[in-house]
């Protein structure tokens, strides 16, 4: 019985459990890359995915809007046409006249300036 380590199973057990470790601290940086990959791409892919909507939803939108003015000038006489142009125009027009305000703050002046 002298010959038996009493240390050596010990031993094993611990260096086992630290190649365990090692291990799987190895593999949860691979998997922790991984999806960090995966989530910049799904990050792109939803940006692309995202202008493309709002690209199509615009011509739909600007289709629709065509659409329903074509729609309502058609059911108006000849004389109705050139008042509803008229009216657009003039709206126009008061819409270029319009000038925009900005107030602009002044900077304190610098204390050695006052």
């Amino acid at each position: 019985m002298a010959d038996f380590d009493f240390t050596d199973p010990f031993r094993k057990v611990f260096l086992a459990s630290v190649g365990a470790v090692a291990t799987t601290a190895e593999k949860s940086q691979e998997v922790v890359n991984e999806f960090v990959k995966k989530g910049e791409l799904t990050v792109q892919q939803g940006k692309a995915l995202n202008e493309e909507l709002t690209r199509k939803a615009k011509e739909v939108l600007n289709g629709t809007t065509d659409d329903a003015l074509k729609a309502k000038m058609s059911a108006m006489t000849p004389e109705e046409r050139a008042a509803y142009a008229e009216k657009v125009a003039q709206m126009a027009k008061d819409l270029d006249a319009t000038t925009v305000e900005v107030e602009v703050e002044e900077d304190e002046k610098p204390e050695d300036e006052k």
